[in-house]
């Protein structure tokens, strides 16, 4: 017979944006040791459901580690206690029968909560905008080695490529700062040859918006890097900071008419 847990739980509710938070006490009975930490999230909403009252909001979409949507403080740390796990993929049998569990939103400043643990991650989507992608038309899959790029480019390339977009980073973060989700966005692109016309105008544009969605700034505690559930490494924040020294300069001194954009060499 599977194990069960009975928990208690003090989750972060908050009726809207501009509604005043609080912890609720909420005993969790009954909690199968085998269920995913979201799933646990249905059990107690299903039953807030039956009783009457409003059901917890928190994000959820692919519960397999991919989407980046489960955004949750979990005891203190983004994502829970598992390293390399997000919060879909963190398992109840990782908790103790009777254990005190603290849930809360991601909070920074260019997040703010709509409701409970659901936060508004639009600064996000706001930094892609700014030049998180290639312009021109890529065409259909290319012949392999039709373009050449070196393993070690494209192995670098792929590990800037994990990151999910999830804003553990910025939870994780004493000054709330994006600057690793911006870096491995604009890094996967700055490595690979087809990035390289639109390098210059990227870096400027993602690490600008950044800076106006409200974002602290990088003090190197490495935070970031421990709660990533993807493993993205701080070095690629080094690398932006050396892109954008040199987008700079680009900018001010050999397309000053321009847009900071060139030819990224």
């Amino acid at each position: 017979m599977a194990r069960t847990l009975n928990l208690h739980l003090k989750v972060w509710r908050q009726a809207s944006a501009n509604a005043k938070g609080y912890f609720q006490d909420i005993e969790a009975k009954d909690i199968p040791e085998s269920a995913s930490f979201l799933e646990m999230m249905d059990i107690i909403n299903q039953r807030i459901i039956t009783a009457g009252a409003d059901p917890i909001a928190f994000d959820h979409d692919c519960r397999e580690g991919i989407c980046g949507m489960c955004s949750m403080v979990i005891n203190g740390r983004a994502h829970g206690p598992e390293v390399s796990t997000t919060t879909c993929q963190l398992h109840m049998r990782k908790f103790h029968d009777g254990d005190t569990i603290w849930v809360e939103p991601f909070r920074a400043v260019a997040f703010p909560v709509i409701k409970d643990l659901a936060v508004d991650r639009t600064s996000f989507e706001k930094i892609q905008i700014a030049g998180g992608f290639i312009s021109v038309r890529t065409g259909s899959v290319q012949d392999a080695n039709a373009l050449p790029i070196s393993k070690e480019a494209a192995d670098s390339s792929m590990d800037a490529a994990e990151c999910i977009g999830c804003g553990a980073c910025v939870a994780a973060c004493p000054n709330a700062s994006a600057m690793l989700f911006t870096s491995a966005k604009a890094g996967q692109l700055n490595m690979l040859p087809q990035g390289q016309p639109e390098k210059h105008r990227r870096v400027l544009g993602m690490v600008r918006a950044m800076d106006a969605a409200g974002f602290g700034n990088c003090s190197n505690h490495y935070e970031c890097e421990g709660a990533c559930p993807k493993d993205i490494s701080v070095r690629w924040i080094a690398k932006m900071n050396r892109d954008y020294a040199l987008a700079t300069v680009h900018e001010a001194v050999i397309a000053p008419t321009g847009k900071g954009g060139g030819d990224g060499g």
